[in-house]
């Protein structure tokens, strides 16, 4: 640190993550990488067959190759820092590496949020409109929203992390999380941040609000269409379609919800268990929604667990 006109200019931070703890890290040290492992696995095994079995180079197949490509990066993006922080007892981070990690899980965030509110509309299309589902779904249609989401997620990003990564930082460099997460190092800004929470505001309408809020309207009118299906195994069908996408945005948005929209411990002794309990949970945020997702998605669709099976015979045919 350089000190200059009685401020001191920070150069790195010191990720506290769970120092506390020492006896946990050793064991999620563990656990973090095994989940890891299973996220690249599954993930990567989903864009695979997504590109090679043609029967999936559909729309809805595109959005989840898309999707499982994300879900590495978001943990990518924090998950190794993380399990270093684990094993090392020197626990820091430069300002720049600092920046680099917020501004790719924030952008990796964001994304999917635009990301999932996309693929709510192609199932929208998809059981609504049945029969305009190839022409308003056209490649030329589907590409650009799949494009436009990861604009929308890196551009809110850049303008997020730069606003942040702008604050002097001044005395305390200890970050009380894993990561760089955005509102820890607010936190430690010694100017006026009320510029940052505004804009986190308009971005948490943007990309939290607004897609839940499409996501939902998609889902009344597809729940109505497939109520008004008269057999039952054309409703049982239609509702397959949707139910692995309707799981994965529980997911996502409930943990969001339950992270974010609990209240917080008046209580010292509460306040510091909370505190643990907030990380454990955003540690495992980070790590279990990117792993639930192929999962979810081979569990409740056929023609996925179909390639998957075709995917290991060509194996097992060319050795």
């Amino acid at each position: 640190m350089n000190r200059s006109n009685q401020t001191t200019t920070v150069v790195g931070f010191i990720l506290l993550g769970l120092s506390a703890h020492p006896r946990l890290e050793k064991t999620f040290f563990v656990l973090i990488l095994l989940m890891y492992l299973m996220v690249l696995l599954g993930n990567g095994v989903l864009i695979l067959v997504t590109l090679l079995d043609s029967r999936l180079h559909t729309p809805m197949y595109f959005f989840l190759g898309n999707l499982s490509f994300l879900d590495i990066c978001y943990t990518t993006s924090s998950v190794p820092l993380i399990l270093d922080s684990f094993l090392t007892p020197k626990k820091t981070i430069s300002f720049s590496a600092c920046a680099v990690q917020m501004f790719l899980s924030f952008a990796m965030g964001a994304t999917e949020c635009v990301l999932l509110s996309t693929m709510a509309f192609d199932r929208y299309v998809a059981i609504c409109s049945p029969l305009r589902y190839p022409m308003v779904m056209s490649k030329a249609a589907y590409v650009p929203m799949a494009a436009g989401s990861w604009a929308a997620g890196i551009t809110n990003s850049v303008v997020q992390t730069s606003q942040a990564m702008r604050l002097p930082f001044c005395g305390d460099n200890t970050i009380n999380h894993f990561t760089c997460e955005i509102l820890a190092v607010l936190k430690l800004a010694c100017a006026d941040i009320s510029i940052n929470v505004i804009s986190m505001v308009v971005a948490n309408v943007i990309f939290l609000a607004i897609p839940v809020l499409f996501i939902f309207i998609s889902y009344v009118f597809i729940m109505a269409a497939i109520l008004r299906i008269p057999s039952a195994e054309g409703r049982k069908k239609a509702f397959s379609t949707c139910s692995a996408h309707l799981t994965v945005v529980v997911v996502f948005y409930g943990t969001i919800l339950f992270m974010y929209g609990k209240p917080k411990s008046k209580d010292p002794l509460g306040a510091d268990k909370q505190d643990l309990s907030d990380k454990l949970i955003s540690l495992f945020y980070g790590v279990v929604t990117p792993m639930l997702n192929p999962i979810i998605y081979s569990l409740r669709n056929k023609d996925v667990k179909a390639a998957v099976r075709n995917l290991i015979l060509q194996k097992h045919l060319t050795k």
